[in-house]
């Protein structure tokens, strides 16, 4: 062997790896019988969630392979600290970890308890605002009452609806005096109003014609009689010379008797003009408000016109 020559050597024997390359593959060059390709490699094979570590369930995942040359470090159980590794607080003149403050308390950093300070301080002041509330109301309830008693203004005065004013139809006698009324202000039924014949003392002359078909009616109401009692009923009529009557209704009772409207006078049939005449019936009243109807029924012989009515004493 001469100077710088090692003698004959192949190239996997100066490199492992010579394998890899061309040339050494063109020399023979073959890999290495190991498990990763390098050697002094181990081919540890193990199919997937097989190994474990202490008593930890089984892994899905391979663990990472250790460094070459390296044992792979051992882990602990869950919950175990490790055989390798030692807290320095177990060590000799080790510190103690600082403490944490508890849950709750001042400082912590955890979910603080109900405030019941916060809640007897509201319900209180509710509770007061409550009695406050019924002495405000009990005491105006008080003035209010006060006031009424009083003739004060404080209460609104009670709402009084009008009295009804009398209808058309109706009349009101003065003091002392009984009702009276134009046939013209009564309530008509199937008769109609004229002034053509003269003669007649109602106001502007106007009297009720068409009478003289059944059917037709007037209607009084008669207010402010003061006492119940007998009457006369006056009624002012004319006629062309010929004997009339009507049906009497008091109160809604018609009188046994009929209303009396002859030709007194004995005038000449035809004369309407100068037939004016007056005829009267006795009639029950009560005390305030009473009906009066002069009505056309069957068996009556209406043939006249109305002027006037007036009530009087029973004895006229």
């Amino acid at each position: 062997m001469t100077p710088g020559d090692n003698g004959p050597s192949t190239p996997e024997d100066d490199d492992p790896f010579g394998y890899l390359y061309a040339d050494g593959q063109a020399n023979g060059a073959q890999p290495p019988s190991g498990g990763y390709g390098y050697p002094g490699s181990v081919n540890r094979v193990r199919a997937v969630g097989q190994r474990q570590y202490g008593q930890q369930p089984q892994q899905t995942q391979q663990a990472p392979t250790a460094a070459y040359g390296q044992a792979p470090q051992q882990q602990g159980a869950y919950g175990r600290p490790s055989a390798h590794y030692a807290a320095p607080e177990t060590l000799p003149g080790g510190q103690q970890p600082p403490r944490q403050p508890a849950q709750g308390g001042p400082g912590g950093g955890g979910r603080r308890g109900p405030n019941t300070k916060g809640l007897l301080i509201g319900a209180v002041v509710v509770v007061a605002a409550v009695v406050i509330g019924i002495t405000f109301a009990m005491l105006n309830d008080k003035d209010d009452t006060k006031d009424g008693a009083t003739g004060g203004t404080t209460a609104p005065p009670a709402t009084q609806s009008a009295p009804p004013s009398p209808s058309s139809n109706s009349t009101v006698a003065p003091d002392g005096e009984l009702p009276k009324i134009d046939a013209k202000a009564l309530l008509l039924t199937g008769t109609s109003t004229a002034s053509e014949v003269e003669g007649a003392k109602a106001d502007g002359g106007i009297y009720v014609t068409g009478f003289n078909h059944v059917g037709a009616k007037v209607t009084w109401s008669v207010n402010g009689i003061q006492k119940t009692g007998t009457y006369r009923l006056y009624v002012r009529y004319g006629i062309p010379g010929v004997d009339a009557d009507a049906t009497l209704v008091v109160n809604g009772k018609s009188s046994t008797q009929t209303l009396n409207m002859k030709n007194f006078g004995k005038l000449p049939e035809g004369d309407w003009k100068n037939d004016w005449q007056t005829t009267w019936a006795n009639v029950n009243l009560n005390k305030g408000t009473n009906t009066i109807e002069i009505a056309c029924n069957d068996g009556n012989q209406c043939n006249a016109n109305l002027d006037q009515m007036y009530l009087t004493g029973e004895n006229g």
